[in-house]
């Protein structure tokens, strides 16, 4: 499944520097397809290929919770437009 994780970010700096550890420790199984934030720096859309929200969530609170609030869904990719294939 493709999961969502919108954030409202309090450090942009950090959250991107976190993100960018991150990417490098994926959970097995998991690809990351998007990661874009806005011009003020102060929301991020992150979308995860994996199995399970919730250890998308865990991987993805244990690098950015200190620099932002996420919340996570699943993507509805039936009708979504430019959503990469699994």
């Amino acid at each position: 499944m493709h999961v969502m994780a919108v954030s409202t970010i309090s450090d942009n700096d950090k959250f991107w520097s976190s993100l960018k550890k991150a990417y490098g420790q994926l959970p097995k199984g998991a690809r990351w397809t998007l990661a874009v934030g806005s011009t003020d720096g102060t929301k991020a859309v992150n979308v995860i290929v994996h199995d399970s929200i919730d250890s998308v969530k865990s991987f993805f609170e244990e690098y950015a919770a200190a620099f932002g609030t996420t919340e996570y869904f699943e993507a509805d990719a039936a009708n979504a437009v430019g959503l990469p294939k699994k």
